[in-house]
């Protein structure tokens, strides 16, 4: 069913650009973006997380945008993006006054570091000041990961090799590549000679996950998720090669 979503949101992107009454004159972009994003990871079975206590990091990369038809172009991306998850539970601590309260405490953090490539159908709407949806596939791979808190019984889970249906969430990423969805919507400015000044908010869906997830595995969904917003600045080229 994954693997469906996936192929099915790749179709979407070349046959909604081809569906659409071309332009008198292509427009070709190319810029750079970064920002910002909160992330966790779908657990089941459930890993302690809260929303407000997402892992935060950055987000940055290169964009290329094609529009040859009207209303809709197709975009090209490279980024890295920083994501992970943070461990959150309610447990009853003692306050300044001595008093027993319950209380958010955080712990255990992961750092998952991908450099994705999404495809995306844009379709967007007006001239100078343009809104857009973005929507269609990604792919990323895991370049580096790093963890912070971890309990005394998995400290060593790392150096040991120990897969995930042993030490659980603490284990190293068995699924270095990944694949998902991706949507965001933004709207950006197009200057006669200084460029186009964007802002997007994007969600992300992995459909690969972190871990194996197979019936003998301890997961059977490990799926990272995250909310990014992002500034944009891309120029405009002409199309000296039509």
């Amino acid at each position: 069913m994954k693997r469906l979503l996936f192929i099915l949101a790749v179709l979407l992107v070349g046959l909604a650009s081809s569906a659409q009454r071309k332009l008198e004159k292509e427009e070709f972009y190319l810029g750079a973006q970064g920002g910002y994003m909160a992330s966790m990871v779908n657990f089941s079975p459930v890993v302690g997380q809260m929303a407000k206590h997402s892992f935060f990091g950055p987000t940055a990369g290169l964009v290329f945008r094609y529009a040859g038809h009207k209303a809709c172009a197709l975009q090209l991306e490279v980024n890295y993006m920083q994501r992970g998850w943070q461990e959150c539970r309610l447990m009853e601590v003692e306050n300044a006054a001595g008093d027993r309260v319950v209380a958010e405490v955080t712990g255990y953090s992961r750092q998952l570091d991908y450099v994705e490539v999404p495809m995306l159908f844009h379709l967007y709407f007006g001239r100078k000041f343009r809104g857009f949806l973005n929507l269609g596939p990604q792919i990323g791979y895991l370049v580096h990961e790093s963890q912070k808190n971890v309990p005394d019984e998995f400290a060593n889970a790392w150096e040991d090799n120990l897969p995930s249906k042993t030490a659980h969430q603490y284990a190293r990423a068995e699924k270095p590549f990944d694949w998902g969805l991706a949507g965001g919507l933004g709207m950006y400015y197009r200057s006669k000679y200084a460029g186009v000044y964007q802002i997007e908010a994007r969600f992300n869906y992995s459909l690969g996950g972190v871990f194996n997830s197979t019936q003998m595995d301890y997961f059977s969904m490990c799926s990272p998720m995250n909310l990014s917003l992002t500034f944009a600045y891309m120029w405009q080229l002409h199309p000296h090669f039509k």
